[in-house]
């Protein structure tokens, strides 16, 4: 059953919330982080991003990266930029895109949960990616970013959360530059703290949705800490990390598309005619096409848009990979056709996240970069969970999770 702990959370004053609250490290390149801090010392980036206040031609692996890091983390509390809950609390935090909006319940996660597989996960990890981020954490002795959590939905919870919102003001209520509001209240009654804790212990498992690389860094500095504490109990902070808690019928899976630079010596008809023997293949022209439905597929070449179908015997529904459509394509057209083997390594495709619109993929192959772009139909909530609880791992790229968590809002120190 999935653990669950209030703590002390580290947070901005009201009046520089905005200011200080970011989009997470691995949205934004150097450049971007550099350009959307500028002028702006409250800035998290200044600690997830530290490079924007060295160098431009540093390494951002690099030691006096890390360093730098550790020095803006200690500048902020010693300036009150970030202070510290004098108890422990939860908290809410809730986003709102498109008229929509979702509640989150934050609060720690246990190390000893994502060991032991409570904490299920759907993706790989990249050593490279955890070892920064674990050297991120333990420099700073801190999870200075929540990872994003989702369980299976529990009425009280729902219930206890509306009410709670509905009866209290917000500690934190602005919009972001990209129109997307936030949300945030502090819990700071201990009832209703204690039974949301009792009611987590009864979810069986919870879920990572976004935040790979932060839960696998967060959870091994913890276990390192473990093992490097002759007198450790088991009630060190270093046991637990923040996360934000979503439940599953409020998240929303869009689209995470394929753009590829040539079509394997082939011309555009002699790759149409291959397509045909797999898909349904029909041409709708220069109006942008949307996949309407699980197994249907849009791709744009040469000015026009298709719609691809595949057909029956090419996809297996009662496999939780195998009914993916980033698996169907990834089969019938990226490895048969393109001979595009690994989607990890290979400087053939690329991936545009579903936030941008098809518009982009239509603008990357209009401007020659990119000969063809494939849409997908989004991966649901079930299918997640499904292949999490088979222990099945998802193949690069399948799930875009939007809107992304604001990083700053609330800190954990592990001491």
């Amino acid at each position: 059953m999935a653990i669950f702990k209030a703590f002390k959370g580290l947070r901005p004053p009201v009046d520089i919330a905005k200011k200080l609250a970011s989009r997470p490290y691995d949205v934004l390149n150097s450049e971007e982080a550099r350009e959307e801090a500028k002028g702006n010392k409250y800035s998290l980036l200044h600690i997830i991003k530290p490079e924007i206040d060295l160098s431009e031609d540093i390494d951002i692996h690099s030691q006096p990266v890390y360093d730098k890091a550790k020095e803006n983390f200690e500048k902020f509390q010693k300036l009150g930029y970030l202070v510290q809950d004098d108890k422990e609390y939860l908290y809410i935090y809730a986003q709102t895109m498109n008229n929509k909006t979702q509640y989150g319940i934050v609060g720690c996660a246990a190390v000893e949960d994502y060991m032991n597989g409570i904490i299920k996960k759907h993706e790989l990890t990249r050593k490279d990616k955890e070892e920064d981020r674990m050297k991120h954490v333990s420099i700073n002795n801190a999870n200075m970013e929540p990872v994003f959590f989702t369980y299976p939905a529990v009425d009280e919870i729902d219930e206890i959360i509306a009410k709670f919102v509905k009866e209290n003001k917000c500690e934190y209520d602005f919009t972001a530059g990209d129109g997307i509001s936030h949300h945030f209240w502090v819990i700071k009654d201990e009832n209703i703290i204690n039974r949301i804790i009792g009611l987590f212990t009864e979810i069986p498992y919870t879920y990572v949705a976004d935040g790979h690389h932060r839960t696998a860094a967060a959870a091994l500095v913890g276990n390192e800490k473990k093992r490097n504490n002759p007198n450790h109990k088991g009630n060190e902070e270093y046991n637990f990390f923040l996360a934000v808690h979503f439940p599953d019928n409020q998240l929303t899976i869009i689209d995470y598309n394929r753009v590829v630079k040539d079509l394997n010596g082939m011309t555009n008809k002699e790759f149409i005619e291959k397509l045909t023997n797999v898909f349904y293949v029909e041409e709708k022209g220069e109006a942008i096409y949307k996949p309407d439905r699980l197994h249907n597929f849009s791709m744009y070449l040469d000015g026009k848009w298709y719609s691809l179908t595949a057909k029956q015997g090419n996809y297996d529904d009662k496999d939780p990979i195998g009914v993916l459509d980033v698996t169907v394509l990834s089969k019938l057209v990226l490895d048969n056709l393109l001979d595009i083997k690994d989607l990890r390594t290979s400087t053939r495709v690329d991936f545009v996240g579903g936030i941008r619109g098809l518009g982009e993929l239509k603008k990357r192959v209009d401007s020659g970069e990119m000969k063809a772009a494939f849409a997908l139909y989004p991966v649901s909530m079930k299918q997640l969970i499904d292949i999490a609880d088979t222990g099945n791992i998802m193949p690069p790229k399948t799930t875009w999770f939007e809107p992304k968590l604001r990083s700053g809002l609330v800190v954990h120190k592990l001491d």
